[in-house]
């Protein structure tokens, strides 16, 4: 089972998200928010799997209160602007449900919601198995020891992650969030919404692009300033 709030400030959609929620047999609702602020005190005082989000809300949005966990739940935003989008990723919500949205359209999103908890927690992958020099991921049905060392860098796209590291790229259904938090930060850093690189394998810098081997990585707006920090701290004479 997976544990669940709704969160929305319109009773309309919390009932049309209740409803649905109440067809799957593997969510438990514990509680409809009509506020982020009733949504932060439920997180703070209990361990829940998934949120759904509205973004709009007047007091704390739904953005400000995803930024505001320290550990937050899975996320499927749930609102009737698609300008979010692009943001929404950067924090990296496993869905974004663009309202009025049918009952299939949701049961894409809490499927890969279930996914990817499932694997988390199957596999094992976390603290235990991540090490000083490397770390597990399950990719092609087997569980794959990556060394740090031969990382070059990691792309994440919409509901998977690639990670380069010189051969045939892996493809895991990790999240970049998480695989920031994993790796040392010391050698790694993140640089774009959908990119870490290893500090180690850069090759060059031109103003806002980074080039390991053949590829070339932008470097995102909201990544310049803590990157180039990095490198003047680090690599500057």
């Amino acid at each position: 089972m997976m544990t669940c709030i709704a969160v929305d400030d319109e009773p309309l959609a919390l009932d049309i998200l209740k409803g649905m929620i109440a067809k799957v047999p593997f969510l438990s609702l514990v509680a409809t928010c009509k506020s982020g602020m009733e949504a932060l005190q439920i997180l703070t005082d209990q361990k829940i799997d998934l949120i759904f989000l509205d973004i709009q809300m007047p007091d704390l949005s739904g953005i400000q209160l995803l930024k505001s966990l320290k550990n937050p739940p899975i996320v499927i935003f749930s609102t009737a602007y698609n300008h979010y989008a692009v943001e929404s990723y950067t924090l990296d919500a496993i869905d974004y449900l663009l309202k009025p949205f049918a009952y299939d359209r949701f049961l894409k999103a809490v499927n890969k919601a279930q996914e990817y908890l499932q694997y988390t927690t199957q596999a094992n992958i976390g603290s235990a198995n991540t090490h000083n020099d490397h770390i597990y991921v399950r990719a092609d049905y087997k569980i794959i020891k990556i060394n740090f060392e031969d990382i070059l860098f990691i792309e994440g796209l919409k509901d998977y992650i690639k990670i380069f590291d010189g051969s045939k790229p892996i493809l895991t259904i990790l999240s970049l969030k998480y695989m920031e938090e994993k790796l040392p930060t010391n050698l790694f850093i993140r640089v774009h919404r959908s990119f870490i690189v290893s500090l180690k394998k850069i090759n060059s810098i031109q103003k806002n692009r980074i080039y390991i081997g053949e590829h070339e990585i932008p470097v995102g707006d909201i990544y310049r300033e803590a990157f180039f920090a990095n490198i003047r701290d680090n690599y500057a004479d």
